[in-house]
């Protein structure tokens, strides 16, 4: 398959053994609020980045998990020699929420690792993903605007086997401080944070991630300034991608460059993995 016969969302690729493997949500179950209906969680594999695999399904709905409907944004991260992957679900009964679920390869049969969510139970939350500081792994995750209307992106430090959550979450910034370019989802008050991937550019913090701005769907570019994830967090003024794409990520391929994948464009069903190398002064405070 092509990158253009693929219909997902929120493409996420991991490097590993001498191959790629690519995650998403798939597109076409994305807003169902349907239980019942096909839901999972596929890989694609690849050795080019150009042919990649028919899907091969890693997790699938089933009468006795909790998340119901709404599987989105599934990362698989590498962790103390198992594969753990968070991803964030939706039930009747529950708010939306990130998970972890483990497995001993990348494209095997995910399992439940966590009681329900790891993410706050009484908060609105989506989008977590995996980022360890001097050994202590933290979840990054979105608070969901439609829970508070200014959405945020928070942090919060994990137990070592990435089970549940450990103190108080952090807010690291809000929706609404992305001036000049967010614009409010609902034309009014409302601010959408999305897609939180952080990573370490020669010893500066950034945290990538998603809002609207004046063209759509865009990704953004946050740094702590004390390189650390409980810094004093800021936001640049000019975007990554500016035009109906965004939910990104950063990786690094076979020969070392790294590489930005995002969807594009952000309309069901129409979405599809987009890659492109990209320099690390791009990344770099400007």
């Amino acid at each position: 398959m092509k990158l253009t016969d693929i219909n997902i969302r929120d493409p996420f690729v991991l490097t590993y053994n001498g191959k790629y493997y690519m995650y998403g949500t798939r597109a076409k179950n994305t807003w169902s609020t349907q239980a019942g209906l096909k839901c999972g969680f596929d890989v694609y594999e690849s050795y080019d980045l150009l042919e990649w695999s028919e899907p091969k399904s890693i997790f699938e709905s089933s009468e006795d998990y909790w998340g119901k409907h709404q599987f989105w944004a599934p990362e698989a991260h590498l962790y103390n020699g198992k594969f753990y992957l968070f991803a964030s679900f939706k039930s009747d009964t529950t708010h939306r929420g990130t998970a972890t679920l483990v497995c001993d390869t990348p494209n095997g049969e995910f399992k439940p690792l966590s009681n329900g969510a790891v993410t706050p139970k009484d908060w609105a939350c989506l989008d977590g993903t995996l980022y360890v500081e001097n050994g202590t792994p933290y979840i990054v995750f979105c608070h969901e605007w439609t829970q508070i209307e200014d959405g945020e992106v928070c942090a919060q430090e994990l137990s070592r086997d990435l089970s549940h959550t450990v103190g108080e979450p952090i807010v690291l910034w809000k929706a609404s401080m992305a001036k000049p370019w967010v614009v409010p989802y609902d034309g009014k008050r409302c601010y959408v944070t999305d897609g939180p991937f952080v990573m370490n550019i020669d010893g500066e913090l950034i945290c990538l991630w998603s809002s609207f701005g004046e063209c759509g769907y865009v990704e953004a570019i946050s740094r702590s300034d004390n390189g650390k994830i409980n810094g004093k967090w800021t936001i640049d003024e000019t975007l990554l991608f500016e035009k109906n794409g965004g939910h990104g990520m950063i990786f690094e391929d076979l020969d070392g460059n790294l590489n930005f994948i995002y969807h594009s464009p952000n309309e069901t069903p129409l979405e599809r993995p987009c890659i492109c190398k990209i320099q690390k002064e791009m990344l770099k405070r400007k």
